[in-house]
């Protein structure tokens, strides 16, 4: 994903210090850079979706026909639910440490909150919500940038674009030079 004003615009939050609501901060007196909340609105987007797919747990075996680009239009059934899912937790966990991915299990998967959380992993607040703006901005830049396909945006993973190449067939002579070259068989 490049990020560019179009991709940012909407998900910088005005109540942010950093940028308040303008999508950008400088790194450096040169740079500009999207600002952190643009990458927490991303993962806030992506758990959201991870949690409707975990909430509809019913029709969790329903199966999609997925059309694939190409000249031979292939079609391929998927569970993209559950593949979602896979993709969220496994992502997570290729991208932080150790102490990160445990406050991520414990507070975003199992929804447990921050007092609790603060108990079972013997942390103070602060603490806390350090490794949660941190993991929120980590994961938040990897599910967009991740290649060949992003879990942001959300809808691009569930319904992406069907893209068709055309054959380069070379068309056919028309009828009355097919009739006079003896191309055109009677039956």
């Amino acid at each position: 994903m490049q990020w560019d004003r179009s991709n940012t615009f909407g998900l910088a939050r005005v109540s942010c210090v950093y940028c308040k609501g303008e999508d950008r901060r400088s790194v450096w007196k040169t740079k500009e850079a999207p600002c952190n909340c643009v990458f927490r609105a991303a993962f806030r987007a992506c758990l959201n979706r991870f949690r409707l797919c975990a909430a509809t747990e019913s029709y969790a075996g329903a199966v999609s026909l997925d059309f694939h680009q190409g000249c031979d239009g292939r079609r391929s059934y998927s569970r993209k639910k559950e593949e979602y899912m896979a993709d969220f937790c496994l992502v997570a966990k290729r991208t932080l440490d150790r102490d990160e991915h445990r406050v991520f299990r414990f507070h975003f998967l199992l929804g447990a909150d921050w007092k609790l959380c603060c108990r079972q992993l013997a942390m103070d607040k602060g603490t806390f919500f350090h490794f949660v703006y941190r993991i929120e901005r980590k994961l938040g830049r990897t599910f967009a940038e991740l290649q060949p396909y992003p879990l942001y945006p959300v809808e691009d993973y569930f319904a992406g674009c069907i893209h068709r190449v055309e054959r380069s067939v070379p068309a056919a002579p028309p009828l009355a030079e097919r009739w006079h070259t003896g191309l055109l068989l009677s039956a």
